[in-house]
């Protein structure tokens, strides 16, 4: 059965794309399915900024078939994992949580790589090509754990 992840930032154009197609290029795509969403409503249907598309571009990655799309309440039937790209976001996506189950899904995704310091990837939308630069690199990071974490859980 596949393991089904899945990243969220606010408007799902910047962040949590990029987080999707880095984890998506480190894990057996027979093994784990890997989406994107965001909290707010603003960009559904739209591709990637294209500084995030730059980005990902210059590290052999296409991101530019992804499509922004909203978080709902049936994401939490639908992943194994979400991870958040902040702790707004992480706030936003546990008001819709039903019960323990649905919050024990939920992580700040750079917990990963700073456990227990709640630690948010800045928001890239308003700044320059080099934030674009550090958020990937701050994502990879973390991908690089997650993809480690779901290859042990593959092999339980």
């Amino acid at each position: 059965m596949k393991t089904r992840v899945l990243m969220v930032c606010l408007g799902n154009i910047c962040r949590s794309p990029l987080a999707e197609g880095i984890l998506k290029a480190k894990v057996d795509e027979n093994k784990v399915f890997v989406d994107s969403a965001g909290t707010g409503d603003y960009h559904i249907d739209s591709s990637p900024d294209p500084r995030s598309i730059a980005i990902a571009k210059k590290k052999k990655l296409d991101i530019t078939d992804q499509r922004g799309r909203q978080f709902g309440v049936e994401d939490f039937d639908n992943f194994d994992h979400i991870y958040v790209m902040d702790n707004s976001n992480f706030k936003d996506v546990i008001a819709l949580a039903r019960n323990d189950e649905d919050r024990a899904k939920v992580e700040l995704i750079l917990d990963k790589i700073f456990p227990a310091e709640n630690v948010d990837v800045p928001d890239p939308y308003f700044g320059g090509d080099q934030g674009f630069a550090n958020v990937y690199d701050m994502l990879d990071q973390a991908c690089d754990q997650i993809a480690q974490e779901l290859k042990e859980e593959h092999k339980a």
